[in-house]
């Protein structure tokens, strides 16, 4: 048995013990990843200039204004115009308008004008707007949170009424 003799002067090697750390480094990496993706993308998501819109306390919901193809028209607190995020001067908006509405089937633009801005600038906005032939405008604003006029629940209008 002459394998045998040589299995006998063979070393039995031993498993290194377990580590008890936990090695974080590879998730930590990812989350910054995400973190730049995150903070990149972010800014593009906004399709408009920011302004303090309008508060209403019954505001509708309009999801054709979040669309890629929506014509977002802004009007600012000092009377500036902008048409998605650049700014334009009131005399070239409605020809800019009328050229992205060109062989679209419906004519409808959205407005979102800052609370403070004066009447007078929206309305010359509106104006243009329904010159070049657009058929809707619709008025973006913001919900009114009043504490002293909690918005209607028609859930429990239906409950009391049952009783």
């Amino acid at each position: 048995m002459v394998g045998m003799e040589g299995s006998e002067t063979m070393l039995k090697h031993t498993a290194p013990p377990p580590v008890a750390d936990i090695n974080v480094t590879p998730m930590v990496d990812v989350m910054l990843v995400l973190l730049i993706i995150f903070m990149v993308i972010t800014p593009m998501l906004s399709k408009g200039v920011v302004v303090d819109k309008v508060k209403t306390r019954n505001p509708i919901a309009m999801q054709a204004a979040d669309r890629s193809d929506a014509v977002l028209i802004s009007v600012t607190r000092d009377g500036k115009t902008y048409l998605g995020r650049d700014q334009v001067d009131s005399a070239a908006l409605a020809n800019k308008v009328k050229d992205m509405l060109t062989n679209r089937t419906d004519k409808e633009c959205f407005l979102s004008a800052d609370s403070r801005a004066k009447y007078q600038s929206v309305l010359d906005v509106v104006q243009d707007l329904q010159s070049v032939g657009v058929d809707q405008v619709g008025l973006i604003t913001d919900q009114l949170q009043d504490a002293n006029h909690p918005r209607p629940n028609p859930e429990q209008d239906q409950k009391k009424s049952g009783d």
